[in-house]
């Protein structure tokens, strides 16, 4: 598969299978994640897999009640090292949010050419998350996403603005 094409097949998925995922999948998945650019390639993160079903069940309060989360085999956790990222972009913000987005994206990405589903979770109590995961100081878990085959193959295209709705040239319109 073509990158236009995972693009365009990628979907948020909230229904998995529980069939485990092959090693050499996983690493694929894994390996794009590593090898994403990040500001000044300092890659200020560490991702969590989290494959242990009774720590994926302490972690559905945490996610709001998504108990989606946990049907997948792995939820992969993006955590951002803090005193690692770049402090100095524009002046007023740290690289790691982009950093990781970027990151989590390839996961993406790789996870539907290789037949895998993700969805990224935003609404999570970070605390409790990283409580349950053991995440020191100076981290911040900026991502979750369930990983794991898709129960159904067939998923909904979801509408998305027309070019001309969103793109300005020269200046904003």
């Amino acid at each position: 598969m073509d990158v236009q094409k995972a693009i365009r097949a990628r979907r948020s998925i909230r229904k998995y299978s529980p069939r485990e995922i092959s090693e050499y999948k996983l690493t694929k998945v894994l390996e794009a994640m590593r090898l994403a650019p990040s500001a000044k390639n300092l890659q200020p993160w560490k991702f969590i897999i989290i494959n242990n079903e009774e720590i994926k069940r302490k972690l559905i309060p945490a996610c709001r009640g998504q108990a989606f989360v946990a049907e997948a085999p792995i939820i992969v956790a993006g955590c951002a090292l803090l005193n690692e990222a770049w402090g100095g972009m524009g002046g007023y913000m740290s690289s790691y949010p982009i950093d990781l987005a970027i990151a989590i994206d390839h996961l993406t990405l790789i996870a539907t050419e290789e037949g895998l589903g993700t969805c990224w979770i935003g609404a999570f109590d970070e605390g409790e998350v990283k409580k349950i995961l053991k995440v020191p100081e100076g981290v911040r878990v900026v991502a979750l996403t369930p990983l794991g085959y898709p129960l159904s193959k067939k998923h909904t295209l979801t509408p998305r603005k027309a070019l001309t709705e969103i793109i300005c040239y020269n200046e904003y319109s």
